[in-house]
């Protein structure tokens, strides 16, 4: 049956229902002359009425197709529709009085009346009943999904009454936290209060909600989403139709801030200048060229013209983003751009690059640096920070490269993680070489965290906002230094260029920050307040989470605290002793015994024996929250 109601045009079905109400002309006839005092028999009535009979039938016809009654289809028959339908009841009647006096028929006036009255409830009910089993053969013949609406204010009644006659949908009830609506009905349906939903979804089978509250807050729609989808029922949100019809704006209030909003002081950038010559002309290699480090260190290198720019990364997918993003620009540039896939501890690789293209400048960025990942795999980030650094910095001694730059981390300095020992250790590889080399120029530049890096806290801030919260701080008292990837990259360029041999450069990196403020900044940049116990009507809280293994309250920047000026004013230079060659040697035999035999209790004990960590000073886990 359904497979013939869809097979029929709009022509057909418009045929169909103008052949019903002229079937329904006759109907009303016998129904009006049917309340007379002395009533006929249908048979008696159509034989009086035969010869105007014809003429109402055809008079009926051009009525409907005049007032466009067939044109109607049946889910919109309401308002409009049935007031058409009126005036062509009221049409009929005349045209009934007309024929009768014309023919000398004698038709009370109240007939006339009936008739009209008779017809137009004969054609609204046809049409009801017509939508009832076409529906009726929908809804057998169509899968339906059962909707939940979560609002029954003025944006749920509009969509309750827009979503009535959709085919493939039965609405079942609402759902407000207004304890006003619950329990009442609002346009025919129930409205249950929301800590009912589950058992609400379970009983009428219920697998969507509708969300229609546009006024709240984004955190608090998020929220809701979530706890829904933890009931296994799909979610999908509307906008007020006000902002649908352009009443109101549609505002976007998630669109990231950019990280640099959050620094609270000038960047530290301008042009390169003179420090250019260091990189322009030469055959520069930069390790790690996809990650957030090492994909700003390729523009800025680029920007210098360099003869040669090599990207050296592990990642195909970080490699192939950061090719593409540069291929027009060292086009247009004239600079001869090289993808290079491979991994910082295979030694014959690194030789063959170094010697085939000839590298002049070596950027070594290419680190794990995730505390928490590195932590849980400590023989993974070890084998790569430091054995990693410490073949690609051999090679490039060997293959007398002019100057090798070492991007190091403030988390190196009394580490209490694996990430920070291994770059600690890194740190004093590049020392050890800088002491013997005649040749290559090695230095090393340390600065804290990067605003906008992969995993770095900005980001996952805004995420976690987007996501409706609540924003995790480790600890109300953790302090980080902060810059931007273009400013700490800006600031390792020119502090390479004006490095001589074993200095360990350290950038001026500001004032420390609160976390917890900068926590709070970026849920009010998204527009949002902090909900606390100052505020609990806010929308994000601030979540408490502990700190993590590995975790300091504070950086450092320096062992010692000493801080010589340079040229710049942002740059400085630390004093810091470093192992000898003969320890180094012995602290990375010791490294890769412990590496072959698996053992991080092993790694971890080499860790300890010759760099000083900071773990006497952390804090305890348990009475931080962790």
């Amino acid at each position: 049956m359904l497979k013939f109601i869809k097979s029929l045009t709009r022509r057909q079905k418009r045929n169909v229902l103008l052949l019903l109400d002229l079937m329904l002309v006759p109907l009303a006839m016998i129904a009006a002359f049917g309340t007379q005092a002395d009533p006929l028999t249908p048979v008696e009535t159509l034989s009086l009425l035969f010869p105007i009979l014809p003429y109402m039938i055809v008079i009926a016809a051009g009525l409907a197709v005049a007032l466009r009654i067939p044109q109607t289809q049946l889910n919109a028959y309401e308002g409009r529709a049935v007031t058409r339908t009126g005036v062509f009841s009221v049409h009929l009647s005349f045209a009934l009085a007309l024929l009768a006096w014309a023919f000398g028929l004698a038709v009370p006036p109240g007939i006339l009346v009936i008739f009209g009255a008779a017809f137009f409830l004969f054609s609204y009910a046809s049409r009801m009943l017509l939508l009832w089993i076409v529906t009726a053969i929908y809804k057998r013949e169509i899968p339906r999904r059962r909707v939940l609406i979560y609002g029954a204010g003025t944006t749920g009644t509009q969509l309750a009454a827009a979503l009535r006659s959709h085919e493939g949908i039965d609405l079942v009830a609402f759902v407000d936290d207004n304890t006003a609506l619950q329990g009442v009905q609002i346009a025919g349906l129930p409205v249950y209060t929301p800590a009912r939903i589950a058992q609400i979804a379970e009983e009428k089978r219920i697998s969507r909600v509708l969300l229609a509250i546009p006024s709240l807050s984004q955190p608090r729609q998020a929220q809701i989403v979530r706890r829904l989808q933890a009931m296994g029922l799909e979610v999908q949100s509307l906008p007020s139709f006000a902002q649908l019809i352009g009443e109101e704006p549609l505002v976007e209030k998630l669109t990231p801030v950019k990280p640099a909003h959050f620094l609270g002081r000038v960047q530290a950038v301008a042009l390169l200048g003179e420090d250019c010559a260091s990189y322009a002309g030469r055959v520069v290699l930069i390790s790690g060229a996809g990650g957030s480090i090492g994909s700003e260190l390729a523009r800025q290198v680029l920007a210098c013209r360099p003869a040669k720019l090599l990207l050296y990364e592990l990642s195909e997918l970080a490699l192939y983003h950061i090719e593409m993003e540069l291929r027009q620009q060292a086009e247009d540039g004239h600079v001869d751009l090289v993808p290079i896939l491979g991994s910082i501890t295979d030694p014959r690789q690194v030789r063959q690059v170094l010697v085939e293209h000839g590298v002049q400048v070596v950027i070594h960025a290419a680190a794990y640096k995730h505390v928490p990942l590195v932590e849980a795999n400590p023989l993974s980030g070890l084998t790569n920070n430091v054995l990693g650094t410490q073949t690609l910095a051999r090679e490039a001694a060997e293959a007398r490269v002019e100057r090798f730059i070492l991007v190091s981390s403030d988390k190196a300095v009394r580490p209490v993680s694996v990430m920070g020992a291994s770059k600690r250790l890194a740190e004093l590889v590049v020392q050890d070489l800088a002491a013997r080399s005649d040749g290559t120029i090695f230095t090393m530049v340390r600065f804290g965290n990067v605003l906008g890096s992969s995993g770095s806290v900005v980001p996952l801030f805004q995420d976690q906002v987007s996501r409706g919260g609540p924003v995790t701080v480790t600890h109300p008292d953790v302090m980080r230094y902060f810059m931007t990837v273009r400013e700490a990259v800006h600031l390792v360029l020119r502090a390479g260029a004006m490095a001589s041999g074993g200095e360990v450069f350290v950038l001026d990196m500001g004032k420390e920050v609160a976390i917890m403020d900068l926590a709070r900044q970026v849920i009010e940049s998204a527009g949002y307040t902090v909900r606390n116990a100052a505020n609990p009507d806010g929308d994000i809280e601030i979540e408490i989470s502990g700190l993590r293994p590995g975790e300091k309250l504070r950086e450092e920047l320096t062992l010692s605290g000493e801080r010589l000026v340079t040229d710049h004013p942002k740059i400085f230079c630390a004093r810091e002793a470093h192992l000898s060659e003969i320890e180094v040697a012995s602290a990375l035999r010791g490294l890769r015994e412990a590496i072959a035999a698996g053992s991080p209790d092993a790694a971890r004990a080499v860790v300890d024996r010759w760099i000083e960590t900071g773990r006497d000073n952390t804090p305890d886990l348990e009475q931080s929250g962790g």
